[in-house]
């Protein structure tokens, strides 16, 4: 019985490392968000991988000093698009973006349901910022912002390009993204760059949002949630994942959840007692927390956003 151990670990173990291996899918198409220099930037970078964690299996990519952001394009065939697109903002902290287990994976996922997603990679923390700080914005989330509300705008003005209805379009953020993501979901009334052209004119408000342990939404000072995220009865139906011991405290999704239900916006919360941070959509040990896709599939599917079951 112990050698028959032994031989399933060394099993489990090899088909790890295969999967580890194994590249990442490309990107159908890769887009830039701004047609030149990003606003206040003077470079444009698509940004610099850091060197792969030693102890991560599997490993994730992180892609850090990003002055150039993209759009990453991932659509499932043809005849499985059913014309619902979902932009994804990986976290990272704002120091990189975590392109794979919180993009890249994040759009295998949706591609399964029948919905295009996009990644954005937008623009990390610099040394020296070139542009002026917003007084009204946590510090290191003005540029994600811009990025995110111009790459809304962008895929509902070329919607038909990619076979999604412009009022099917909702967006998705792990961590910092989840931050990012929330800012685009609450801050769609005013542009937080100077408008430049048609593509500024289109609305940049998700219609649905999926906030995976968003992190640093409260008030640090109050304890109350943070002011800049201006819930309304306007903000799109959301979708909240947490875990009870994620040192990013669940709090974030609690009092978001708890502003979205005073005003009686559809929302819908996940706190599970384990799981921690970071986790995308990987098994954790001794927890359940991957098992939110089962939620959210069936939360997209009550509102008639993916009809597929996998």
């Amino acid at each position: 019985m112990r050698r028959f151990t032994v031989m399933a670990f060394l099993i489990v173990g090899m088909c790890a490392s295969l999967l580890c291996s194994a590249e990442a899918r490309e990107p159908d198409a890769v887009i830039d968000i701004w047609p030149s220099a990003a606003p206040g930037e003077t470079t444009r970078h698509t940004g610099t991988k850091l060197a792969r964690r030693a102890n991560e299996n599997p490993p994730a990519t992180r892609v850090k000093d990003i002055t150039r952001p993209q759009l990453q394009v991932f659509q499932p065939p043809a005849d499985k698009r059913n014309g619902v697109a979902v932009l994804i903002f990986p976290g990272g902290g704002y120091n990189y973006v975590v392109t794979d287990k919180e993009g890249s994976e994040a759009a295998e996922w949706l591609n399964e349901l029948g919905i295009t997603a996009f990644v954005v990679h937008y623009r990390t923390k610099q040394k020296s910022p070139s542009m002026q700080k917003n007084a009204q914005l946590p510090p290191a989330s003005e540029r994600p912002l811009q990025d995110g509300q111009r790459a809304l705008s962008l895929v509902r003005q070329r919607a038909a390009e990619w076979g999604v209805k412009p009022d099917r379009i909702g967006v998705i953020g792990f961590s910092a993204g989840g931050q990012a993501a929330a800012l685009v979901t609450t801050r769609f009334d005013e542009r937080s760059y100077k408008p430049n052209d048609a593509i500024d004119q289109v609305s940049c408000r998700p219609d649905f949002s999926l906030l995976v342990y968003p992190w640093r939404l409260v008030d640090d000072k109050t304890g109350a949630l943070n002011e800049v995220f201006t819930v309304s009865k306007l903000t799109p139906p959301t979708f909240l994942v947490h875990a009870h011991n994620d040192g990013a405290t669940p709090l974030s999704s609690i009092l978001f959840y708890t502003a979205l239900k005073k005003i009686g916006v559809g929302s819908e919360l996940h706190i599970y007692e384990t799981g921690g941070h970071g986790y995308g959509m990987r098994p954790v040990e001794n927890s359940d927390v991957d098992t939110w896709t089962d939620r959210a599939e069936d939360w997209l599917r009550q509102r008639s956003l993916t009809s597929a079951k996998k």
